[in-house]
């Protein structure tokens, strides 16, 4: 792999400072070079000139410069915040270099307005990074191969939007063993894309300290501590989760403190898929060694395996692939391991009755799992027909909502969608439907859904969608891994985020 010419190391992740008040671009470039020895001034992004020049006469009096700087003044035309014509965005990046920039990103829309399309002989900084961006797509043609053709250019950066994940692939293609090319898919179906740049061969990936200057972009500590992208290598394995949607998942926060904590060279992102089969087809391409399936997808990726264990098949439902050496997936359910376990702590299954909300890919593995605890098994979910087949599956029956008031079960497990944000008000259940001892609801966020409350009210004892996800996600870790996971530290994140999360909606 050639070597980036921005070095090696965190050097490759770039820092992003975007203000537009000199008190808070100081303090966050004071925090970015903390995280990153390379960090992006985005000059545009300051009020007025007065702003400009007042950050960059403090950034010429900062010591020690153990740090690289790279100006950027980018325009409107260029996708930047910047007002002003070109003859003014090359004189603030005169200054820039004055008040010790190595480094400064010019756009593609400025060099073509300078004569012979070429900085040479500009008192602009000794390094010039070229920027090609396109905030709607990924165009049919990608101009990295053009970088020599420009006078005065020492790398380029190309970042496109990505609209599926052959975008994705293309834009990331332009890395390979290259060391002089900035690749960065953009978006949120990017964003694994932007996370493997430096794997494939990038020279950088930007990652911003405070406010995010472009979309699917990874704030700097999650980039650098996470994900790790800055030690990802060709050996490094590749895990993910697919779903959409897919920014709410904790997977990659759980996963990743894994491998963080117990030194494992992997790394897990979030993919949005919307295809199943385009995600198939671009294994390969991406090295991903195995993946998590959420909503929409945990019956659809079904007919994409080529092994499938029998307990999945029976359940109808998938959740975790391996992807083995020879490129064949296969597939199995750890929500079935989870939800056993998270349950089992809390009661006694054989003879239990419990109630299922809900008939889709989650409460399959719910309903196997208490069926084959030696629980009798009912179902409830809107689609009746959905009911009746699971109810079937599992050799239990069918209840009906009116029904619920006058009935009484050991556990109820609400294996819908009802409680999550945006409608954390909702509950699938009245307060009055709530007639047994223990509610588990699967929903992870919130931590205590409003379900929970209504049953906590009536001491009720409750059982958090946390259980179950911490217990099939290290199961899934140990599954691709071979060895114990570090239970504690993924427990501990999720909990983390989760209350952190909390503690903002109050």
């Amino acid at each position: 792999m050639a070597e980036s010419v921005f070095g090696t190391g965190t050097a490759r992740i770039c820092a992003v400072v975007a203000a537009s008040r000199v008190a808070d671009f100081r303090a966050l470039v004071s925090k970015a070079l903390r995280e990153s020895p390379t960090v992006e001034l985005r000059l545009d992004w300051l009020a007025n000139d007065r702003e400009r020049q007042t950050a960059l006469d403090w950034l010429k009096r900062l010591a020690p410069r153990r740090a690289t700087f790279i100006a950027t003044c980018r325009r409107r035309i260029g996708g930047g915040e910047f007002a002003g014509s070109a003859p003014e965005e090359l004189f603030w990046l005169m200054k820039a270099k004055e008040a010790g920039c190595a480094w400064c990103d010019l756009e593609i829309e400025t060099l073509r307005e300078l004569p012979e399309q070429s900085v040479e002989g500009y008192a602009i900084p000794p390094k010039v990074l070229l920027s090609i961006h396109d905030f709607r797509r990924t165009p049919k043609t990608l101009p990295a191969a053009k970088i020599r053709k420009h006078g005065g250019v020492d790398a380029i950066k190309v970042a496109a939007m990505s609209q599926n994940l052959g975008d994705s692939l293309r834009v990331l293609r332009l890395a390979r063993d290259s060391g002089q090319v900035v690749a960065i898919p953009m978006g949120e179906i990017g964003l694994p894309g932007r996370i493997l740049s430096l794997r494939a061969g990038g020279a950088l990936v930007y990652a911003p300290v405070g406010e995010a200057t472009a979309p699917g972009q990874v704030p700097l500590r999650e980039m650098r501590d996470l994900y790790r992208a800055h030690q990802l290598t060709a050996k490094s394995r590749v895990f993910g989760v697919i779903g959409n949607p897919i920014s709410h998942s904790m997977s990659p926060l759980m996963h990743n403190t894994g491998y963080v904590t117990a030194r494992v060279d992997a790394v897990y992102l979030p993919f949005l898929v919307e295809h199943v089969g385009e995600f198939v087809k671009a294994l390969p391409e991406l090295g991903v060694n195995g993946f998590s399936v959420t909503m929409p997808h945990k019956q659809t990726i079904i007919r994409h395996l080529d092994e499938c264990e029998a307990l999945a098949e029976e359940i109808g439902a998938v959740n975790t692939v391996t992807v083995r050496k020879n490129g064949k997936l296969e597939g199995s359910n750890t929500d079935y391991v989870g939800m056993l376990k998270a349950l089992e702590r809390q009661m006694r299954m054989q003879g239990s009755r419990v109630l299922i909300l809900g008939a889709g890919g989650a409460a399959r593995a719910a309903a196997f799992a208490v069926a084959k605890a030696g629980a009798e098994v009912l179902v409830w979910a809107r689609r009746d027909k959905a009911a009746h087949e699971l109810a079937r599956a599992v050799g239990g029956d069918v209840i009906r909502r009116a029904a619920l008031r006058k009935e009484k079960f050991d556990a109820i497990l609400n294996a819908t969608p009802v409680g999550m944000p945006p409608h954390a008000d909702r509950s699938p259940l009245d307060a009055n439907e709530l007639n047994c001892s223990l509610v588990m609801d699967l929903i992870t966020r919130p931590l205590k859904t409003k379900l929970l409350h209504m049953a906590a009210k009536k001491r009720i004892r409750t059982v958090s969608g946390v259980d179950m996800f911490v217990a099939q996600g290290i199961a899934q870790w140990e599954r691709w891994i071979n060895t114990p996971a570090p239970e504690k530290a993924m427990r501990s994140a999720v909990l983390d985020k989760l209350q952190a999360e909390e503690k903002r909606w109050r």
